[in-house]
């Protein structure tokens, strides 16, 4: 990769130099690889995007032909993939580059195999030996798997010059709580470099989200007022329709909290938060996120009720269908004390926060699908325009992660006419309508930058191991004090009557998306 060169500033993606390897999806025959992965690569290598000397293998324990792999990769990519109808000619000559290698995770001919294999893709594609391991798996087989590619030689030092590279891309979520993720990170530090190690969120993959810092940093009328004289508020809301369907018994372990809190929405707050970086580069700005949680104030014992509210949901309708309750979906406890809803009020005690609360809300089963981060800026001072003791909305700088992502402002203007009312306007801007293109997934980004070996959109340990610090006390606390009023919200609300309490009692009240 050329050290000029970054995904935030304006050169194009294919100007960048990306080396010849070869991808390792363990756990190939998963839910992920069909709906994200396998798409992912496809458009990758449609757009020019995957070096010439290219080829992935899927790792599982199903008996499966390269044939059958193929076949049923060729039908999630027509289902799942982002751009349709699936281009024949380029399938296959693509196809040729997909193989399939049936083994269990901790069986040592297995690997032994692999290496075989991979050498012999090496000679055939010209793929000179370098390496990415993507961990589709459940997390119990990180460390392990991490263990039998070291034995095998299939992760290389990192630090010796001129050779190849490998890297290892690994899945949330990466421990249960501060404990088990200090844990984790001792045991696969064993056999690979920080450097080699890429936690992914896909959030941070998200147009919207990597937009985050050109929109601060390169526009000076928002940076100037980034802070806690003009901001009143952040709201942040990870909204959606669906309940847990078949992930009955992956719930019932982990809960809102870690699904979806522990990294998605502490990644979103570091980057809404985080001061400007010295450089682009990946550790600069990183180092600025890790600060960000490092100043996030922590939570007390009289904070649980308080600053951290919970939900599950119940019985209720979504877009006018009856839908079951938590406790009614498949492999999930008839009394379950699992939330499926949080709402939590942080502060960043620093200069440019102070006093600024951060608003959060992450659930399931909500009336719509939607992330947003809403900056909500102060009441402009003194009365003028107030009609008859009205307040006029405060203005509002909206950014859509998903869907239709883009950006809003909300202002005020005067309605044309001689009564002269102000109502609020808003002035939107939507990636697709402007580019004329929907933005690439996630993945498509994520898996790129990892062949490039550019890091920063991956979580580093620190940030993983500060996040988890912040929030492994409201577990605890959880986990001693079950909620004895689930289900507290239905199906179709959003969310139970005590987030709406926290956040009134501050005189404000959740945005509407």
């Amino acid at each position: 990769m050329r050290a000029d060169l970054h995904p935030l500033e304006e050169a194009g993606r294919s100007s960048r130099t990306i080396d010849p390897c070869v991808l390792v999806i363990f756990g190939a025959t998963g839910d992920l690889t069909s709906r994200k992965l396998a798409p992912a690569i496809y458009n990758l290598g449609r757009e020019g995007l995957l070096p010439s000397n290219f080829a992935c293998v899927g790792f599982a324990r199903r008996e499966k032909t390269d044939e059958t792999f193929r076949e049923e990769l060729k039908t999630d990519i027509s289902n799942f993939s982002r751009t349709k109808p699936l281009d024949e000619p380029f399938w296959n000559n693509f196809q040729n580059q997909l193989f399939y290698h049936q083994s269990e995770f901790d069986d040592d001919a297995g690997y032994i195999k692999l290496a075989t294999l991979l050498k012999q893709l090496d000679s055939r594609h010209g793929t000179r030996g370098n390496r990415v391991f993507y961990l589709s798996i459940q997390p119990k087989y990180f460390a392990p798997v991490i263990e039998k590619l070291s034995k095998h030689g299939l992760i290389y030092d990192p630090h010796k010059n001129g050779g190849p590279w490998s890297r290892v891309i690994i899945e949330k979520p990466f421990g249960r709580d501060f404990d088990s993720a200090a844990a984790l990170q001792k045991e696969i530090s064993k056999y690979l470099d920080e450097s080699q190690i890429y936690r992914i969120d896909h959030y941070l993959g998200k147009e919207t989200v990597q937009n985050l810092l050109v929109f601060r940093f390169a526009n000076s009328i928002f940076e100037s007022i980034w802070n806690y004289k003009h901001i009143d508020q952040v709201q942040i809301t990870v909204a959606e329709e669906i309940g847990i369907g078949t992930r009955g018994n992956f719930y019932e372990e982990e809960g809102m909290l870690r699904d979806m809190v522990q990294n998605h929405v502490m990644q979103l707050v570091s980057l809404v938060a985080m001061e400007p970086p010295v450089s682009l580069s990946a550790s600069a700005i990183r180092d600025e996120k890790v600060k960000v949680l490092q100043s996030i104030r922590p939570f007390l014992p009289h904070d649980f009720e308080t600053h951290a509210i919970r939900g599950q949901y119940g019985p209720g309708f979504i877009n006018g269908q009856p839908v079951i309750g938590y406790r009614q979906e498949q492999n999930v406890h008839a009394d379950s004390h699992i939330e499926t809803y949080v709402a939590l009020r942080l502060f960043v005690d620093n200069w440019r926060w102070a006093g600024v609360p951060f608003y959060i809300r992450a659930g399931k089963r909500l009336p719509k699908r939607g992330t947003e981060i809403a900056i909500i800026f102060k009441d402009a001072p003194g009365v003028l325009f107030q009609q008859h003791g009205h307040k006029h909305d405060p203005n509002v700088l909206a950014m859509r992660i998903q869907p239709d992502e883009g950006i809003a402002l909300k202002i005020n203007c005067k309605v044309p006419g001689p009564s002269s009312p102000i109502q609020p306007v808003k002035m939107d801007f939507r990636y697709g309508s402007y580019f004329g293109q929907s933005p690439p997934e996630a993945y498509e980004r994520l898996i790129w930058d990892c062949i490039l070996g550019d890091s920063t959109l991956f979580a580093r340990c620190d940030e993983v191991e500060q996040s988890w610090q912040i929030l492994t006390p409201i577990l605890e606390y959880w986990a001693k004090h079950p909620n004895e009023t689930f289900p507290n919200y239905p199906s179709g609300s959003w969310g139970p009557e005590i987030a709406d309490t926290m956040i009134q009692t501050d005189n404000r009240s959740w945005r509407i998306l």
